[in-house]
């Protein structure tokens, strides 16, 4: 194959009517459900010719609702992020994330017998995921619009890096580049020296949005009984999120780099303490500084000094305004200080590394660690963000070998096993 475009409960109370009106029983509630209903996504097959991390997030989403997804990767190494680095367990990281819950099927898409091949999975299939680089689709006969005419139920994703058509269309879109076209390096890291995000930002906003396209689609085609097209550009994606600062750019001025502090909420930053985790500190309005100044710093007189009385004015005499903070939070441990601030009511955070995210007591307390399974044995993995109540889901399956499904898979398409031999001598399969 080609290569890709893309580099990287709220708790309810009701009440109960305690009146003297007798109810039939119409009107009485129903039974709660002891069954769970079937995955939302049960019964939808997904064929995908993706790789690094737009296509293959996106179809982990449909995975993770009970989709079942074929995931089509070139025999000589597959995906190619399967080789980003070794660090789990002689895992690469960005795979084990995007690709539970799929069946790999080693396919070789030059070779007009593994187009073929794809061609049958296609004809039952319900959703197609693609991530080509510019033209590569196409010229496979794989691009939306041609699968569409094809196969008038299936729903068919291009995702692309710059869009289908423009003067940018032909260009690499690796996530850090769109990062820099999208102007989100601008908008992170310091006065001084711009950062990319430490996410594949512009990736996984493409992910999600062909994903909600995806959903979109199968809704309309149980309306109407046809699928159809669905385009998602890492740019469009990457610009509908800068939103905010795009209209303050174009109607504001240049929005400013201001590391870990906010651009115009006064104190909104990351302050030492006395034990060397820093924590954050957020003061949204007036009222929450007179408390911030009576209750943790202790200095009331703070509370009306006209330099730091209201946001505007914090915001102009920053720097007092975070000596005065950082000096006093300075001199306290990181749990006396989410203590004080949590008790006066001001909003904090502690600045944690991905070290702490993996211990957090938030997500222990509401069971949201499971297990999956991969060729290096079980790995821990976080239960999808939505979840759904009264459904069987999440579905979380395990990460897949290069190839380890492609033997059932062809099988089930009806090839002999001397058939299936003879693919893989050829290189077709693997």
């Amino acid at each position: 194959m080609d290569d890709t475009t893309t580099g990287d409960a709220n708790t309810g109370h009701t009440t109960t009517d305690h009146s003297a009106t007798d109810h039939t029983t119409a009107d009485r509630p129903t039974a709660q459900r002891t069954t769970p209903e079937p995955p939302p996504l049960e019964g939808i097959t997904v064929v995908a010719v993706e790789q690094a991390v737009a296509a293959p997030f996106a179809t982990r989403q449909l995975a993770d609702l009970g989709a079942r997804v074929i995931k089509v990767e070139r025999p000589d190494g597959g995906d190619f992020t399967r080789g980003y680095d070794t660090s789990v367990r002689g895992l690469a990281s960005h795979f084990v994330w995007a690709n539970r819950g799929k069946e790999s099927l080693a396919l070789d898409l030059k070779d007009p017998r593994g187009r073929a091949l794809l061609e049958q999975l296609l004809a039952d299939a319900d959703v197609f995921v693609q991530n080509l680089a510019h033209g590569a689709a196409a010229r496979l006969g794989l691009d939306a619009a041609a699968l569409c005419a094809r196969y008038p139920r299936l729903v068919a994703v291009d995702i692309s890096g710059y869009g289908p058509d423009g003067p940018y269309a032909h260009k690499r879109a690796y996530d850090m580049l769109v990062q820099c076209e999208a102007g989100l390096v601008s908008l992170t890291g310091t006065p001084e020296e711009p950062a990319k995000a430490g996410i594949p930002a512009a990736d996984i906003a493409a992910a999600m949005y062909a994903f909600s396209g995806v959903l979109a689609a199968l809704l309309r085609r149980g309306t109407t009984g046809r699928g159809g097209p669905v385009e998602v550009a890492l740019l469009d994606a990457l610009a509908e999120w800068l939103g905010h600062p795009l209209y303050f750019g174009m109607y504001g001025g240049t929005p400013a780099r201001t590391g870990v502090a906010h651009a115009v909420i006064a104190p909104y930053n990351a302050y030492p303490t006395a034990d060397g985790q820093p924590v954050l500190v957020s003061v949204q309005n007036d009222r929450e500084w007179q408390r911030l100044a009576r209750q943790v710093l202790e200095r009331p007189e703070l509370a009306g000094d006209p330099a730091f009385a209201t946001n505007v004015a914090r915001v102009s005499n920053r720097d007092k305004t975070d000596g005065v903070v950082g000096e006093v939070l300075a001199g306290m441990g990181v749990e006396e200080a989410v203590r004080r601030l949590e008790a006066a009511g001001i909003a904090c955070a502690r600045l944690n590394g991905v070290a702490e995210l993996a211990g957090h007591p938030q997500f222990a307390a509401r069971d949201r660690w499971r297990e999956v399974g991969s060729p290096a044995g079980p790995l821990r993995a976080l239960l999808p963000p939505v979840t759904l109540p009264g459904s069987a889901g999440p579905v979380m399956g395990d990460v897949p070998a290069l190839g380890e499904h492609t033997d059932a898979l062809l099988s089930a398409l009806g090839l002999t096993s001397e058939r299936i031999a003879a693919l893989r001598r050829d290189g077709v399969v693997a």
